[in-house]
């Protein structure tokens, strides 16, 4: 036969008792005292858009940051087809998307996790798209990123790889070309779905920077997609071509560090 629950007394770690806590079968339920705890006291919150299709940014920017940032994540409706007018229909999306982000969060930054779409829709409307949810947020993207990141090195003449259509490379191309950075070479790998850009190997990633830095002589090399997987090889890209060897989700994360901490 069941035996019926004891009575316990609970305490917090402060050893402080508060109420007789559990009830015996039958008896109506105690209602706990708590105390509330500031649990993003000393740390960083961020809200991160990510793309439904996106299988990798929220991991590599997770390594990038310092452990005192706290990462939110939302999704935002996509098509897996990445072409200047899919990625344009995000834009009525944003702030919907971001009206999932937790409302009573501190958070002190958001980043869309866009590079093609934050090119083609616009920083400035992504910008102002977050703060209709969130006034105060500093507000950030992987193509304002770069451009922030590539300043602060004193580089203007970039290698870009892309694995994006010809119409979107070319799209970036220009829009960095028009913000005073010289595209030296570049390359693409045609790839029009999403699903298969978090599929490229590290090896095909690697043989096409390589391709990109033997093209012509440049600075650095911007690798571009936050679905591109680059975390594991960046560093030895690096050491190989002796210049930086920067991704969308490597900008993206130096650039919320630095909004974090400003």
């Amino acid at each position: 036969m069941r035996q019926a629950a004891k009575s316990q007394v609970f305490t917090f770690t402060t050893g402080v008792p508060i109420v007789q806590a559990i009830s015996r079968i039958g008896e109506p339920l105690n209602k706990l005292d708590y105390v509330k705890q500031d649990y993003n006291s000393g740390r960083i919150c961020v809200g991160l858009i990510v793309l439904q299709t996106d299988e990798v940014v929220e991991s590599e920017v997770r390594i990038w940051l310092p452990e005192n940032y706290t990462l939110y994540h939302t999704r935002i409706p996509n098509q897996d087809s990445i072409t200047e007018e899919t990625v344009l229909q995000m834009r009525e999306q944003l702030p919907a998307a971001c009206h999932l982000l937790p409302q009573y969060a501190p958070i002190e930054v958001i980043a869309y996790c866009c590079t093609s779409g934050a090119t083609v829709i616009g920083e400035s409307v992504v910008e102002k798209a977050v703060q209709q949810i969130f006034p105060n947020a500093k507000v950030t993207n992987p193509i304002t990123a770069i451009k922030a990141y590539l300043q602060h090195l004193n580089i203007q003449n970039i290698g870009m790889l892309t694995p994006y259509i010809p119409a979107v490379t070319q799209a970036m191309s220009t829009h960095l070309s028009e913000h005073g950075f010289n595209i030296c070479s570049q390359a693409s790998f045609y790839e029009e779905h999403d699903y298969n850009v978090c599929r490229i190997s590290s090896e095909s990633i690697e043989n096409a920077i390589t391709q990109v830095a033997t093209q012509a002589p440049c600075d650095a090399i911007f690798a571009s997609c936050t679905n591109l997987r680059t975390q594991g090889i960046l560093d030895g890209l690096r050491d190989a071509h002796k210049i930086p060897v920067i991704s969308s989700n490597a900008a993206l994360a130096w650039h919320i560090a630095k909004l974090g901490s400003s």
